[in-house]
């Protein structure tokens, strides 16, 4: 790439320097050619080369000498005005050559993919490459950055690329407009960095996204690619490819509605589990069963009615097109009388589901002018209409890049949370209830943080090493803070990993083992203080015993001065 810089240079300025040269060789072989004078006005010979090379090297220089080794005879210094125009003729010629390939759009792109293609390089710590940095690309980027993660970011807008640079991210992250369904550019982003360490396909287009699924299944095999889909053809198609995880947004939806109908506190607790960390904690859905309306019945359609007729609930669905199989009735659903037809007054719910924000909109308000206390679900299609369905504060409110970016945050944060989440849909109701209301008092009215930890040698050095070769220790004992060993962290351990074993809120009496892998809901504070103590030995001795270690050299002058030594 820099050869290409360095080529598109040299071709663009051929003819200017070129120019120049030839200016300039044709100045000092007129010099040599020039009859002069000597001091006392005779005729005398021309310029040796080397004086008349010496002459015009500090003359376009602008440095200005005089004239040498004698004073110019006229013909001389005629010949010297001559080639004075001739050269700012061929500066003016150079200098704007040279503005205009500041100014070109592919020179200007190949010094942009230069400098990334080396910050990307240069790159020491684990990193994520997110192709696409719309909505989902953005809340996935800044809970990057809360966590202190490292990322790369490839997205064919140049506009949003922009934007990013005026985002507050705690480091300069790289980022690239580019099509990220290519190869060559998913190798620049680093795709093939020993620090890469995953992949997020999250652009709106389900075809870009599996376009960049199957390059990296087949460039380096071994990266996890997290993929967001639409259709279940595209979805299949991810799946036959080995895609790691296939998030469909209105999949996820339909399942979690359906949830929260049928068991609505094992679905507070896997929306609290999965939600951005440090948010608001969202309120809570109750949506009731009876005979819903669905307005739209596209794919998001076909999720919603193939999860929530299983649940006990009937629909009648409103859709412009003829449909067959389900009560159905032709129309938008955003007249009045439409929603008559279908029923609204013996209705408990309505789906505004369709892919016009304005129609979903005007759905939602007649539903609720014609029945105040119906249960009303909305989905927002596009970001930029966010303000109006805020405004509106629909029940249910149902955002496909929140969905996304939700869900990829939780799998990259803690890849265990998936089995702790296959425990918790064999629990009942009760249980559910009692975990929820432990984590909504962790972080002041925030979501908290679900994270991972293992005890080995790279993650928690100091926890393991007091495994292997200490006393050992129980799960309640390092629990405590750091910094005042007396207060105990606020954390919920969900589970422990031990040798394929799940451990499911393990008590604290529990003894700890080396390997055994953790998955935490915390504060971010906390997570930390956590880490430290398992790091560092002096830590984790004061978290384990309340007395601070002496270090090393203190431990040798109290040798050194105990009496009789």
């Amino acid at each position: 790439m820099l050869n290409n810089s360095f080529f598109l240079i040299l071709r663009r300025m051929r003819a200017p320097i070129i120019a120049l040269i030839v200016i300039y060789a044709l100045a000092v072989i007129g010099l040599t050619l020039v009859p002069g004078i000597d001091a006392e006005g005779h005729a005398a010979p021309p310029l040796s080369f080397f004086h008349a090379f010496y002459f015009v090297s500090y003359t376009a220089t602008t440095i200005g000498f005089g004239e040498i080794p004698n004073a110019f005879s006229d013909a001389q210094r005629l010949w010297v005005t001559v080639c004075i125009y001739l050269t700012v003729v061929g500066w003016s010629y150079s200098v704007v050559t040279l503005i205009a390939l500041l100014q070109d759009k592919g020179f200007q792109n190949t010094l942009t993919l230069n400098r990334f293609a080396r910050r990307v390089r240069r790159l020491k710590e684990p990193f994520y490459l997110i192709c696409g940095c719309g909505e989902t690309g953005s809340l996935i980027a800044h809970a990057f950055d809360r966590n202190n993660q490292a990322f790369v970011v490839l997205e064919k807008d140049e506009l949003r690329v922009e934007e990013l640079d005026l985002q507050d991210f705690k480091t300069d992250t790289p980022a690239l407009a580019a099509d990220a369904r290519l190869p060559e550019t998913l190798l620049i982003a680093g795709l093939k960095h020993n620090k890469c360490r995953g992949v997020l396909a999250v652009t709106n287009d389900e075809n870009a996204n599996l376009a960049i699924a199957i390059a990296v299944r087949l460039l380096n095999p071994d990266v996890p690619v997290i993929a967001r889909a639409r259709t279940p053809a595209v979805t299949a198609n991810m799946a036959s490819f080995g895609t790691d995880h296939i998030i469909s947004p209105y999949e996820r939806f339909a399942e979690h509605l359906a949830l929260a109908v049928a068991a609505p506190e094992r679905f507070r607790l896997i929306e609290l589990l999965t939600s951005l960390p440090e948010t608001s904690i969202p309120e809570p859905h109750r949506p009731p069963r009876g005979h819903w309306i669905l307005c739209g019945y596209g794919h998001f359609g076909h999720a919603l009615a193939e999860h929530l007729q299983p649940t006990g609930i009937t629909l009648t669905v409103i859709d412009p097109h003829p449909i067959s199989g389900v009560a159905s009735i032709a129309g938008l659903g955003t007249e009045a009388d439409t929603l008559i037809a279908a029923g609204i007054a013996n209705s408990v719910g309505i789906i505004a589901g369709s892919d016009d924000d304005v129609n979903n909109l005007s759905i939602a308000v007649t539903a609720r002018e014609l029945k105040p206390e119906l249960f009303v679900v909305t989905r927002q299609n596009h970001h930029a209409n966010a303000a109006l369905f805020a405004a509106y504060d629909a029940d249910f409110r149902m955002v496909p890049s929140r969905i996304v970016a939700q869900e990829s945050i939780a799998l990259l944060n803690a890849p265990l949370l998936a089995r702790f989440l296959e425990q918790v849909r064999r629990r009942d109701e009760g249980w559910s209830r009692r975990l929820v209301e432990r984590l909504q008092g962790l972080n002041d009215g925030l979501t908290p943080g679900v994270w991972e930890i293992r005890l080995n040698i790279s993650a928690a050095p100091a926890a393991r090493h007091a495994l292997m070769h200490g006393d050992g220790f129980k799960l309640g004992q390092i629990l405590r803070d750091p910094g005042e060993s007396d207060r105990q962290l606020d954390l919920v351990v969900l589970m422990i990993d031990r040798d394929g074993e799940c451990l499911t809120l393990p008590e604290p009496e529990l003894p700890l083992r080396a390997g055994d892998h953790l998955l935490i809901a915390s504060r971010q504070s906390d997570r930390q203080r956590l880490e430290l103590a398992l790091k560092n030995a002096n830590e984790l001795s004061y978290v384990l015993t309340g007395r601070e270690e002496a270090n090393w050299l203190w431990k040798k002058f109290s040798r050194e001065n105990k009496p009789g030594a």
